[in-house]
């Protein structure tokens, strides 16, 4: 029997960054990435077909920040529970207290080590089933 893999989408407005953890994610058998969206209108339109197990999400873009897209999710009855990781540049506690009260599950500092973004990604799954 297949392990389901752990979907995942990706919101960064740089292409770069959005390219890196592409590949960082998809290189691990158990992540298959959804999408790699430049802001947050385009994650909730692909969110709309498919629904992800993780967010990583930055927070400053245009149309929508990460903010505006974690308190759109939390929202949500069905989607309350999806665990969203922030990842940003804006590493003072002030950004990081509204990320956690508008119901962000981690919240990382760029730049970032890949295996500290993927044992999150594992550590948020494995509390969801668990």
């Amino acid at each position: 029997m297949a392990v389901a893999k752990i979907k995942v989408i990706v919101v960064d407005d740089s292409a770069v960054v959005r390219q890196v953890n592409r590949e960082t994610l998809a290189r691990e058998s158990d992540i298959e990435v959804l999408a790699a969206c430049p802001d947050p209108v385009a994650a909730l339109e692909k969110m709309r077909v498919q629904w992800p197990d993780v967010i990583v999400t930055d927070i400053e873009m245009p149309r929508m920040d990460g903010f505006e897209v974690t308190n759109l999710v939390r929202h949500h009855d069905i989607h309350q529970d999806l665990p969203i990781i922030m990842i940003t540049s804006r590493t003072g506690e002030k950004h990081r207290e509204r990320a956690f009260s508008l119901g962000a599950t981690q919240y990382m500092g760029k730049p970032f080590q890949e295996a500290e973004l993927l044992a999150n990604i594992e550590s948020l799954i494995a509390e969801k089933q668990g």
